[in-house]
């Protein structure tokens, strides 16, 4: 049975939700899992914007004939080769042999590098061109490193919708409302959509602000993006969310305790560090156990808060594991403007601290705040008022 969605007189959503695939792109966990969204455009001529994951076929496919409605395929835009929008391109062009497929160049240099050859119908499109559909206008807008070098948005110069790519979405499987204006996103989406964000796009924040101010000089009315739901109003909310994330600029004052514990002392300094940083009046306060907590959630908390805690046990003479891969991680993603307050433990050699400290010289705009706490095995009482003077410095640092 098909699953289509009208979005307006000539725009019909065919996409598809996946809630068995437990990890997108096989390393970010997805609960609550994701939507992989393409738009049938019919005008004079039909024009497909994109096509969706393999994992979806079936139900791709049944959505793209019924709302065709028996007509024939004028042309697929490609705005993204990555296989969870590009797996089913060569499969729909043996069913829709009539097809042109409109991409970037470098998009059509990688589906021959994905399918050995290109499309026989293919016209390639750069910044500024334009493909009249009949009533339509199809603006192409390129967008390099959000998150390929080959990504293009395409904007609808009539209806004013943009089709952002990846740009502006979330994980999260759609549930029968296809609006973000029908669910509790704040709530309910915000999560997924700032650890969407962080972890898949969060590395390459300067094309992300250039991309930014095209889109301001468009009058847009709709946002159709890739993954998660259609925007059509308070889009100046979600579109300032990924100018401060993209920014690098902290979404929120507030701290963060995340933990790396092996048996237990660890994690009681720093949360005795949280119940102190309470009783000065910090509030929303968030406590994590790195070694619970997958690591893309850390990431995703540590571009939110302004200040952050890193607890870490001494391993093999280094950094806990779970403390290293996430240090490693927020480096990657070019994670920078935080400030940091750190706890050390060791019960021969503490180094944890100054292996953390030295990892975050390296990042950009990260400030340490007050003196490693270093315990011994566990805190004493005399560390109290260590523990006491870091709050200190964390709450000053806060401004509250």
């Amino acid at each position: 049975m098909n699953n289509i969605h009208p979005i307006s007189k000539d725009l019909i959503y065919v996409g598809a939700s996946d809630r068995r695939t437990a990890l997108f792109e096989n390393v970010y966990p997805i609960p609550r899992g994701v939507s992989y969204n393409s738009y049938l455009l019919r005008d004079e001529k039909t024009v497909l914007m994109d096509t969706a994951d393999s994992v979806v076929r079936e139900q791709y496919f049944e959505n793209v004939a019924a709302a065709l409605d028996g007509r024939q395929l004028d042309y697929l835009v490609v705005n993204h080769m990555e296989p969870d929008h590009a797996a089913l391109i060569a499969d729909l062009l043996l069913r829709y042999p009539e097809t042109t497929v409109v991409t970037s160049a470098k998009a059509a240099q990688m589906m021959e590098q994905f399918f050995g050859s290109k499309p026989a119908k293919l016209q390639t499109v750069k910044e500024g061109d334009k493909l009249s559909t009949g009533l339509h206008c199809l603006n192409f807008v390129m967008a390099p490193m959000v998150h390929w070098p080959e990504v293009m948005m395409t904007y609808d110069e009539v209806d004013k919708i943009l089709f952002s790519a990846d740009a502006f979405g979330t994980f999260g499987a759609l549930s029968g409302n296809l609006y973000a204006d029908e669910v509790n996103f704040e709530t309910e989406w915000l999560d997924d959509a700032r650890r969407y964000y962080i972890n898949i796009v969060g590395k390459y924040g300067q094309p992300v602000q250039t991309v930014l101010k095209k889109a301001a000089a468009l009058d847009i009315k709709m946002i159709c993006p890739l993954h998660g739901p259609v925007w059509r109003s308070n889009l100046e909310w979600f579109i300032g969310k990924h100018d401060v994330w993209s920014r690098y600029e902290p979404e929120e004052k507030g701290v963060i305790i995340i933990y790396g514990s092996i048996y237990g002392h660890t994690e009681s300094a720093a949360l005795r560090l949280g119940t102190l940083l309470g009783q000065r009046g910090v509030k929303g306060i968030k406590a994590y156990d790195a070694s619970r907590t997958r690591v893309s959630e850390l990431v995703a908390e540590c571009f939110r808060a302004s200040h952050i805690v890193l607890a870490s046990s001494t391993y093999n003479n280094g950094i806990f594991t779970p403390m290293e891969n996430l240090l490693a991680d927020l480096k990657a993603h070019d994670w920078k403007r935080r400030s940091v307050a750190l706890i050390e433990n060791g019960t021969w050699a503490a180094t944890s601290g100054k292996l953390m400290r030295a990892e975050l010289e390296q990042m950009k705009e990260i400030t340490i705040l007050g003196e490693t706490v270093s315990l011994k095995s566990a805190a004493t009482p005399a560390q109290e008022g260590q523990l006491a003077a870091l709050a200190d410095e964390i709450v000053t640092s806060l401004n509250l």
